[in-house]
């Protein structure tokens, strides 16, 4: 049988994947917190999963795949106050809009997808275990708190310090605390927030309590992977680890996952992403500008998944190019007649810590080879590497029709534009800068924010 090898965040080495229970996989990654559209980061993370889960797939006859929602969470409660939109208006339309932008990206949907507001009973009950095991307490402010302290193999998943746990803490808000690395669990809410009725007064969960809870309730413990973006690492993971350790008194930190996988940051354009630089690129907007789904995963493809991805138009741009040029090869030959096997060689790449550039480098190989014979054995691979990896599976003719919109400005328009939206960068009034992206998106033209300022292109 294949042998699945995988770096495990939590030994820090690559492992030969040995499943708890080769009957059922049990896999499960952190999902989005509802409160906006889903970022390159969300999408990236997205991608890497989905191509594990259908990695798993070719191995074992069954992989049970939970990624959450959160839909209780402080940014969810400030977006509400800031919109005056009731949260469930809110929660309810970005979870379905990332699950809409997510399938536009070929990703298949989890088996599992919880929402943390589902799981309070759940949540409640660790709580609860937690203050019976001596590793929380709850506060007079209405607080119960993990004790840090209370747990010697704390930072055993992100390496850090104790100085590092605690870098940053300053003493107003860590004055209730007995530590000040220990954080919250359960907090209070007033009577303009959400809550829920508890042993510890009306509130509402910590973050990182929701994911220990929506695992366990649903893969069981241990269950074989847990993973994520880069950044939860720490404090979130480590955090999960914690609590799902100390809970049920099972200290070794593979009693709550077996393995951990962490992809790793996404930049834009050489610049870490953030509101204040005005760079986030959100998945949503980039469709409704007329990228196609499958060139922006194949370009959150183009480097290995735990290294860091720099993310520009001209990398998007070469991902449908490339795309192009497969499925034209696939256009121009005959169906095979007979089922093909995956290309070893391809296979083998994928099974090696999902190398998905060395496996890459191959299809390339395989395309080239294709050019030249129209051989439909060679065909098939290209197919079937394309579902491994979820690309190549839309019919070849359509692909290749597919047309971009016509300009409706003129380019004296359309820079007069850009030089309004410069300004109103410089200002930080992205609500306007966003407006006037959206208006050129809906005229056919997308604008490409680079180093040298921005750029604009038919889309």
């Amino acid at each position: 049988m294949a042998q699945l090898n995988i770096y495990n965040s939590l030994t820090r080495k690559k492992e030969a994947f040995e499943p708890l229970d080769k009957a059922n996989v049990r896999l499960y990654a952190c999902g989005p917190t509802v409160y906006d559209y889903a970022h390159i980061g969300n999408a990236r993370m997205a991608v890497v999963f989905d191509i594990l889960a259908r990695l798993l797939r070719t191995l074992y006859p069954k992989v049970t795949y939970a990624s959450n929602i959160t839909d209780i969470e402080d940014k969810i409660i400030t977006a509400a106050r800031d919109t005056g939109q009731p949260i469930n208006v809110i929660t309810k339309k970005y979870t379905e809009a990332y699950n809409e932008d997510m399938g536009a990206l070929n990703i298949l949907p989890p088996d599992i997808q919880p929402h943390a507001t589902g799981h309070i009973p759940q949540m409640l009950s660790l709580i609860h275990k937690l203050i019976d095991n001596g590793h929380a307490y709850a506060t007079k402010e209405g607080e119960v708190l993990f004790s840090v302290s209370s747990f010697d193999n704390y930072g055993g998943l992100s390496g850090r310090s104790r100085d590092d746990q605690i870098a940053g803490a300053r003493v107003e808000v860590a004055s209730h605390k007995r530590d000040p690395a220990d954080f919250v669990l359960w907090k209070p809410s007033t009577d303009e927030e959400p809550g829920w009725g508890s042993p510890y007064g009306r509130g509402r969960p910590g973050w990182h309590i929701e994911c220990s809870a929506m695992a366990e309730e649903h893969l069981g413990l241990p269950f074989d992977i847990h993973g994520g973006g880069a950044d939860l690492k720490f404090p979130h993971h480590e955090n999960e680890i914690a609590q799902s350790c100390c809970a049920h008194k099972q200290y070794d930190l593979a009693s709550f996952a077996n393995c951990w996988v962490h992809n790793g940051f996404v930049t834009v354009e050489g610049e870490k992403m953030s509101k204040s630089l005005g760079n986030v690129t959100l998945v949503h907007h980039l469709l409704e500008q007329g990228m196609r789904g499958e060139s922006i995963r194949f370009a959150l493809m183009g480097a290995h998944y735990r290294q860091p991805l720099d993310w520009t138009m001209d990398g998007l741009a070469q991902a449908e190019k490339t795309l192009t040029k497969f499925y034209a090869l696939l256009a121009d030959t005959p169906p095979a007649e007979d089922k093909v096997a995956l290309n070893s060689e391809i296979y083998e790449a994928l099974l090696d810590d999902m190398n998905v550039p060395k496996a890459m480098a191959a299809i390339h190989a395989l395309a080239k080879e294709l050019e030249k014979t129209k051989a439909p054995a060679l065909a098939a691979q290209l197919k079937a590497a394309g579902l491994l990896l979820g690309i190549l599976q839309q019919d070849p003719a359509a692909w290749l029709a597919g047309g971009k919109k016509e300009l409706a400005l003129d380019e004296a328009e359309i820079e007069v534009l850009l030089a309004e939206r410069k300004q109103a960068r410089a200002d930080k009034n992205f609500k306007r800068s966003d407006e006037i992206r959206d208006f050129l998106a809906e005229k056919g033209i997308v604008i490409e924010d680079t180093a040298q300022g921005a750029k604009w292109r038919a889309a």
